[in-house]
């Protein structure tokens, strides 16, 4: 009898901390900004003098609370290889990008940014300073420009630039 109460407790303690859990999860995001981020781009990618070629595919993710960016050169085997979460923190009011790529995870980067208009610009704070990636929507043309800045001497200089189109 006192086996089948302990199991009686421990089924309602399961029971309590699931609808808890259940409570204070997120609602799913529903961005419709982000929404034009949805399906697979071509990126011409302008970085340090060379020109290369990227696919980008794009889809909701973890019960739609993130976008997810899959960026891979055109090399077969890719050379390069990105996994990219973009996240909102209703608490802070600002969107989080997770940035992680084949250098590894002393790479890996944590952004935060806040949306003016079509654009977000997500800052990373870097032990040699922060490291900028912005994100511009253009709707006219119906895709993207990334652009993305290192700092040097509390200057922002361009690393990078990405332009992003269907293919």
């Amino acid at each position: 009898m006192r086996t089948l109460g302990k199991v009686a407790l421990g089924l309602v303690v399961i029971a309590l901390c699931a609808s808890a859990t259940a409570q204070r999860k997120p609602n799913p995001l529903n961005d419709p900004f982000l929404d034009n981020l949805l399906g697979r781009w071509s990126v011409t990618r302008k970085i340090h003098g060379t020109t290369l070629s990227n696919t980008l595919d794009v889809d909701w993710v973890l019960q739609h609370k993130f976008l997810q960016l899959h960026m891979k050169d055109v090399a077969n085997p890719p050379q390069y290889e990105a996994l990219v979460l973009i996240g909102y923190d209703g608490l802070a009011e600002r969107y989080i990008l997770y940035w992680m790529d084949d250098f590894g995870g002393a790479y890996s980067m944590v952004g935060r940014g806040k949306r003016e208009g079509n654009t977000i610009e997500f800052q990373f704070d870097n032990a040699d300073g922060p490291f900028f990636n912005t994100l511009k929507w253009q709707p006219q043309e119906r895709g993207w420009k990334m652009v993305l800045e290192s700092t040097k001497d509390g200057k922002r200089e361009l690393f990078a630039e990405d332009t992003v189109r269907r293919p």
